[in-house]
C-alpha cells in the first residue's frame, strides 16, 4: 500500500518542527526541509519515533533550484505528494525606515518566493493525489506596525498568494488554506523577549507580561497548537474548507 507523503518546510525548529512531528501520526512519510542540517536530522529522528519515515533535505529555498530538488527527490523516492506545508521564512523584524532593499528582498525570497516556487513545482503531484497545501502567515498581516513592516507586508502577501492558489485548486482538486499564528513561544520569540528585557532593564518575566499586555492576550501560544491546527487543515475532516485564513492567536485580532 502506498503511504501518503507530506512535505514540511522550515522543519528544523519551532512551528515547522512541531508540525512535521505531528503529521507523522497521519502520514506514512514526512519530508522535511531547512537550512540547518544538524537540527533537521534531530527532527527526522522525532518523526521516526512518532511512526513515519522521515526524509531530511538540507536546502535553502531562497535558491530557485531548491524547489525542483525537493519535489524531484520526493517523487523519485516515494512517488507522490499528498500535503505541502510552507512554514519556512525568517522575516527581519526591523523598522520601516531602517530596512534596506537587500533585507526586504531576503524576506520575500524565502517566505514568499520560496513557498510560491515549491507549491507550483509540487502542484501536478498534488493534483494527482487530490492533496492539500497550507501557507503559514501571521497576525502582522492584519496588524501591521512600523517596527515590523516587512513581517506584516510579507504575511499579507502570503495570504493573498494562498487565496490565488485556492482559486486554481477548486478546478484542480487541490485544497489550499493559510494559517495565521499569533504570538507563539518559539526560540525566535524567546530571543526577542530577551532583547526587550535587556533594552528595558527588566526581567524576562516582566518582558513577557509587557508583550502580552500589548497584544491583549492571556498567554503565548505553543508550536504544538499550530501543529494540531495544521493537521486538521490537511485532514479529510477539513476538505470543504479552502481559500480560508485560519487564525489562532489567543484573541489578539479584535476585528470582525
Amino acid at each position: 500500500m502506498t503511504r501518503p507523503v507530506a512535505i514540511v518546510t522550515g522543519a528544523s525548529s519551532g512551528i515547522g518542527r512541531a508540525t512535521a512531528v505531528r503529521l507523522a501520526r497521519d502520514f506514512g512519510v514526512v519530508v522535511i526541509t531547512a537550512r540547518s542540517g544538524e537540527k533537521l536530522q534531530e527532527a527526522g529522528r522525532e518523526i521516526a519515533a512518532a511512526g513515519a519515515e522521515p526524509l531530511a533535505l538540507d536546502v535553502d529555498l531562497m535558491d530557485s533550484a531548491s524547489a525542483e530538488a525537493v519535489v524531484t527527490r520526493t517523487l523519485d523516492r516515494f512517488g507522490r505528494i499528498d500535503a505541502l506545508v510552507n512554514v519556512a521564512g525568517a522575516v527581519p523584524g526591523l523598522d520601516l525606515f531602517e530596512m534596506t532593499d537587500a533585507q526586504w528582498d531576503a524576506g520575500m525570497a524565502l517566505k514568499f518566493h520560496g513557498a510560491r516556487r515549491l507549491t507550483i513545482r509540487a502542484w501536478e503531484a498534488l493534483k494527482q493525489a487530490e492533496g492539500s497545501v497550507v501557507f503559514m502567515s501571521g497576525n502582522a498581516a492584519v496588524i501591521p506596525k512600523p517596527a515590523a513592516a516587512a513581517v506584516g507586508a510579507i504575511n499579507a502577501a502570503i495570504e493573498a498568494l494562498a487565496k490565488a492558489f485556492a482559486e486554481r485548486g477548486i478546478a484542480d482538486g487541490v485544497q489550499v488554506n493559510s494559517i495565521s499564528p499569533g504570538a507563539i513561544m518559539t526560540g525566535r520569540r524567546l530571543s526577542m523577549l530577551e532583547r526587550i528585557a535587556a533594552s528595558r532593564n527588566v526581567t524576562l518575566d516582566d518582558a513577557k507580561r509587557h508583550v502580552l499586555s500589548q497584544a491583549g492576550i492571556g498567554r503565548f501560544g505553543e508550536p504544538q497548537e499550530i501543529a494540531d491546527l495544521t493537521a486538521f487543515a490537511v485532514s479529510p475532516a477539513a476538505r470543504w474548507m479552502t481559500g480560508t485564513v485560519l487564525r489562532m492567536d489567543g484573541g489578539e485580532v479584535k476585528s470582525v
